[in-house]
């Protein structure tokens, strides 16, 4: 994104200092005088708004403007042309208090983004659109969110608008693609047509491969298999393509990706449309191709290359698990060369480039709790995903166009596997964690299968940090982890129990502070109570301890004990304990490990 920021008095810098540090914010401006107390800012650039615009207006994506609405209208105003072309508006008031998405709430997502800034920057968005205000889906704009693209006249997206705000029935009749959005609140009142069914189509948008000139969101679905003669132009493979998806009446918007035969990774015309056209390739191996029956086979290609196909088998391989080949090979020749195109149809969207992934840490309970950069990436994702009881925790946060998919406690690797699927479809994901999701949480999983996945197919990733559960129970009882502590969690299910007993025997010859997760549950029952007989050994027994369970929850407690009075019935996998070192104190119910400050001032 290409986006600017122009504060319309020297109150706004410290907000542009803020708005620089997103991936919304390219430069930052003051508007005024090119000098600002005799010298040049270095921080700012300083210069005249219309000034800004007058070159800046064609380029970018968004604009932010830090005062008043009235102002910024008047600055924009001879520059707007149509809702397509001009770059999304933003208004933030100077205290931060207001942010107002002025223009391109649909087509430039500056909506979506304005909630974002609010949930990072702690203001309150202000809306008044239509879509907002009837909790409506935005139909010209909501298949961005699930990776799709927009074809259609501009006038007939804007008729559909109207009907639907109009209260008027509004009919989707979706062939291909991801329909997850049709769990959303927001598409309750969207009447779904059967494929079979006639539409009514002066209210009806379609999600679709097909090019039919209508209101159509296009989903990334078809794989193009190519098979060419050594140095064939990209113009050739171009025009051919354009021609073979023309006569099926396909989408160019549908396209997910190109495939072909691994003896072409270095052929020009091959890579040139790819990147012309900003596609991934697939690379298959002539074994590969070999195993995939196509509907016609050659025997010259048999014998020239190793597989009997290249077109039709690679798109197929690429296209994955329950495709079928929906447009079989044609030949195309001139002077320039020869190449073989074929088109497969894909169960499944992909588009790795458009997707995220955004491992979110609650934190341990109350909404409260959650961190503003966890705020913005959940404002930012279209689906969360995680254990029932956590996501029940920040549902208040939810939008009607954003779906949840809940899962039972057990499911962590399948809660990741779907975030990987739906982000590699082009769909933004957040995978919800309990706590902070580094501290045996779901970041740890995520990350190992997706070091599976190569590089360049692996979509983008973000570990947004969260407030551990041992965070507050330190918090709420004093401050008992202020000099070194460790963390160890005595469920023996993916560690085994020795390497847990050697761990906490270092800790005791470390004199670390110990907390301990997952102490006790009704299968793991003897766990908790080798582990205070093995400190028992090194600490003594009126080494202050505490129980905290259920923290950031409405059943909070905390209970204070010594090593040698715990009582072990009142422990359950809801509880952290933290047991303090050598020097750890308990004075009227402060709960403390000293640092040293106070020796050192003597």
């Amino acid at each position: 994104m290409k986006g600017i920021a122009i504060g319309l008095s020297n109150n706004s810098k410290e907000i542009l200092k803020r708005l620089k540090k997103t991936e919304f914010v390219n430069d930052i401006y003051i508007g005024g005088s090119s000098k600002e107390n005799g010298k040049e800012n270095e921080l700012f650039q300083v210069k005249k708004p219309r000034e800004i615009l007058l070159k800046k207006w064609p380029e970018i994506d968004l604009i932010i403007f830090i005062g008043s609405i009235a102002a910024s209208i008047r600055i924009i105003n001879p520059f707007l042309t149509s809702k397509d072309q001009d770059p999304g508006v933003i208004v933030i008031d100077n205290t931060c208090s207001k942010i107002v998405p002025l223009i391109g709430l649909h087509q430039s997502n500056a909506q979506n983004i304005a909630h974002q800034i609010a949930n990072l920057l702690g203001g309150e968005i202000i809306e008044t659109n239509n879509s907002n205000d009837q909790s409506l889906l935005n139909l010209d704009a909501f298949g961005n969110q699930w990776g799709w693209k927009r074809s259609g006249k501009i006038n007939d997206w804007s008729k559909l608008v109207i009907k639907q705000a109009k209260n008027e029935e509004i009919f989707c009749k979706q062939l291909s693609g991801n329909s997850l959005w049709k769990t959303s609140k927001s598409a309750e009142i969207i009447n779904q047509i059967d494929k079979k069914e006639t539409e009514k189509t002066d209210s009806t948008f379609y999600v679709s491969i097909f090019e039919n000139n209508e209101t159509t969101w296009h989903p990334p679905v078809l794989w193009v298999g190519i098979g060419c003669e050594r140095n064939t132009s990209k113009e050739l493979i171009t025009n051919s393509l354009n021609n073979f998806l023309e006569s099926g009446n396909l989408s160019q918007q549908s396209i997910a990706g190109l495939a072909t035969i691994d003896i072409k990774k270095d052929e020009k015309g091959i890579l040139e449309l790819a990147q012309e056209k900003n596609l991934p390739i697939k690379f298959f191996s002539k074994e590969d191709l070999s195993t995939i029956i196509v509907p016609n086979p050659s025997n010259v290609v048999q014998n020239e290359i190793g597989t009997p196909s290249v077109a039709e088998a690679s798109c197929l391989l690429a296209a994955g698990e329950e495709s079928k080949l929906l447009e079989e090979k044609r030949i195309f020749k001139n002077l320039s060369g020869a190449v073989t195109i074929a088109i497969a149809e894909s169960k499944n969207q992909y588009n790795p480039t458009h997707g995220e992934i955004h491992i979110i840490g609650s934190g341990p309970g109350d909404i409260s709790f959650l961190t503003n950069n966890a705020r913005k990436a959940l404002s930012r994702c279209t689906v969360w995903i995680g254990y029932k009881m956590y996501l029940d925790l920040i549902k208040p946060l939810k939008r009607n166009d954003q779906v949840l998919i809940e899962s039972k406690l057990t499911e962590e690797k399948e809660r990741c596997s779907k975030a990987i699927q739906l982000a590699e479809e082009g769909i933004k994901v957040a995978l919800i964690s309990s706590g902070e999701s580094g501290f045996y949480g779901m970041a740890g999983l995520l990350l190992e299968l997706l070091q599976k996945i190569k590089k360049e197919y692996r979509p983008y990733f973000e570990v947004h940090p969260g407030i551990s559960s041992v965070q507050l129970a330190a918090a709420i009882s004093g401050a008992p982890l202020m000099n070194d502590f460790c963390s160890v969690s005595l469920s023996d299910k993916l560690t085994p129990w020795s390497l847990i007993e050697k761990r906490i025997e270092g800790a005791l010859v470390g004199d670390f502070v110990i907390a301990l997760f997952n102490p006790q549950s009704i299968e793991r029952n003897w766990q908790l109570k080798s582990v205070i007989d093995i400190c028992l050994q090194s600490r003594h027994g009126d080494t202050p301890v505490l129980i905290a369970r259920q923290v950031g929850r409405e059943n909070q407690t905390k209970k204070f004990f010594t090593l040698d009075n715990i009582p072990f019935k009142e422990i359950d996998m809801l509880s952290i304990i933290i047991i303090g070192n050598s020097q750890t104190t308990l004075v009227d119910e402060i709960f403390l490990t000293p640092r040293g400050y106070l020796q050192n001032l003597v």
